[in-house]
């Protein structure tokens, strides 16, 4: 499913869990059509009983039916524990006008956060800046899943400015708070290190100290891929404002494009060298393109997981 235009963004706002169903359903859909197969994206009624265990939960009425003996599975029951990071930093409500990168994050979490529903995972929200500003508990419930909807939308509809990221401190907090074993899945345009060395690397050193306590990660790199990495603005004068500390800098883009480009690609090449050396899963996430490719990487690290 492709996000929405400009026209539907706050009615459709207001009922997210809407939303999510709509691309979690259509994702569904298209993978029962597609050669893409061995993933499960249903959750399962039971589960099969093991030898030993409490004999109060079994399905008796299944027994008769099929000769075997399955135990109900539960809403406290859950096969994962995934913890989603939002950066709500002033860079992620760029572009001002039409889909920003913090709605269409918003909408791609509604969405896992759906799927974690449906295949009984729990889940936590985190809002986060240069620090972890908000961190709930890890449930699997339908009223934990719409009070993190409601999380959500505030976070749209109260967007930070001059807001800066920190996202080692972020992720270091994180990597002490969190201590059971879990998927950590963070949307961040990540621009807070594109031209500082000192601060990529403590972020490396910081996504390395998640996986030594045994998390998974998977980091969703949220841009507008056409004006933010191409630097494919029209060649006359423009004003650019620092949207976290307020700078501006008047440039002509056709006279800083190549050095911009050769910047952003070295940087970029750097953390995707560091991610598969942590074995973190980078994805690149464009505002421009629907959902359907998050949801993929996400099942693909969820299979390895369990």
């Amino acid at each position: 499913m492709e996000p929405l235009n400009t026209n539907q963004e706050l009615r459709q706002l207001a009922n997210l869990e809407l939303l999510a169903r709509q691309v979690v359903e259509g994702f569904i859909t298209g993978l029962h059509q597609s050669p893409f197969h061995g993933f499960s994206v249903e959750f399962a009624e039971h589960r099969a009983y093991n030898s030993g265990s409490s004999i109060k939960n079994i399905d008796w009425k299944l027994f008769a039916r099929t000769d075997k003996l399955f135990v109900k599975q539960f809403e406290e029951e859950t096969n994962l524990r995934c913890y989603l990071l939002l950066d709500t930093s002033s860079s992620m409500n760029y572009p001002e006008k039409g889909m920003s990168k913090l709605l269409y994050s918003v909408y791609a979490m509604a969405s896992l956060m759906y799927l974690f529903k449906k295949q009984r995972d729990a889940f936590a929200l985190g809002l986060f800046t240069d620090k972890i500003d908000w961190l709930s508990q890890a449930r699997s419930t339908s009223t934990h899943l719409f009070y993190l909807f409601g999380q959500l939308e505030n976070a749209y509809q109260e967007p930070r400015t001059k807001a800066f990221t920190d996202l080692s401190n972020v992720i270091h907090h994180l990597a002490e708070e969190v201590h059971q074993r879990s998927l950590i899945i963070i949307f961040s345009d990540m621009l807070e290190n594109s031209m500082d060395a000192a601060r990529s690397q403590a972020l490396f050193a910081a996504l390395q100290h998640l996986r030594y306590n045994k998390h998974e990660v998977i980091v969703f790199n949220v841009n507008d891929r056409l004006h933010e990495l191409e630097f494919g603005f029209d060649n006359r004068p423009h004003q650019f404002i620092d949207m976290e500390s307020g700078e501006e800098v008047k440039v002509h883009p056709g006279r800083v494009r190549e050095s911009y480009r050769a910047a952003i690609d070295s940087y970029r090449h750097d953390l995707e060298l560091k991610c598969a050396q942590y074995q973190v899963d980078l994805v690149d996430a464009d505002i421009n393109n629907g959902y359907n490719d998050l949801l993929k990487a996400y099942l693909v690290k969820r299979n390895k997981v369990i």
